[in-house]
C-alpha cells in the first residue's frame, strides 16, 4: 500500500478543492478552482469551471466582458485615414470581415499584428487597425532565437529583373 505525500494545501477527504468567490475576490489562480458539485448531483458551470473560463463566468455574472468579445463597429466602412480599431493584448489577432454593409459578403479573415497593424479586406476595402494593449516586452522572449513570421512571396517576386517596369 502506497501513501501519497500531501501538502497542507491539499483538500482533506470529503472537502472540495475550490471555494466560491466573487469576481472582486478572485486574486490568485487558486481562487479560480471550482468547489465541485455535491455527491450524486450534476455540476453546474459555476461549480465545475476553472481558470480563465471561471474568471470569464464570474465576470459575466457581474456584467463585465473581460475578454471584450463584443462585435466590431459595422456601422461604417473603415478607411486608411479612419480604420476600424481592434484592441489586442496578443501580438497577433484574427479579424473576420463580412463587408459593408454588414453581411454583404462571406467572412474573409484578416491577420493584424504588432509588426503589421493595418490590414484591408480584399473584397470590400474595409480597413482594420490593431491597437496593441499588451505588455511592452514579452517576458517569454528572452534569448530563444525565434524567427518571426516571414512576409509571403507574391508573383511579382518571381519576375525576372529584365521584365521590370522602368
Amino acid at each position: 500500500m502506497t501513501v501519497e505525500a500531501k501538502s497542507k494545501w491539499d483538500p482533506q477527504p470529503g472537502e472540495s478543492a475550490g471555494k466560491m468567490v466573487s469576481f472582486e475576490e478572485a486574486k490568485t489562480p487558486s481562487d479560480l478552482l471550482a468547489p465541485g458539485a455535491k455527491p450524486g448531483t450534476v455540476p453546474t458551470d459555476l461549480e465545475q469551471s476553472t481558470g480563465l473560463e471561471r474568471l470569464e463566468l464570474l465576470g459575466k455574472m457581474q456584467g463585465i466582458d473581460i475578454f471584450d468579445q463584443k462585435p466590431l463597429d459595422a456601422s461604417r466602412l473603415g478607411t486608411i485615414q479612419d480604420p476600424i480599431v481592434v484592441k489586442s493584448a496578443g501580438e497577433e489577432h484574427y479579424v473576420g470581415c463580412t463587408g459593408y454593409p454588414a453581411d454583404s459578403h462571406t467572412v474573409i479573415w484578416l491577420t493584424v499584428s504588432k509588426d503589421r497593424p493595418v490590414e484591408r479586406c480584399s473584397e470590400c476595402g474595409n480597413t482594420i487597425k490593431m491597437d496593441y494593449v499588451g505588455p511592452k516586452e514579452d517576458p517569454h522572449a528572452h534569448s530563444h532565437d525565434h524567427h518571426g513570421p516571414y512576409e509571403p512571396k507574391t508573383f511579382a517576386d518571381y519576375v525576372k529583373p529584365e521584365y521590370w517596369y522602368r
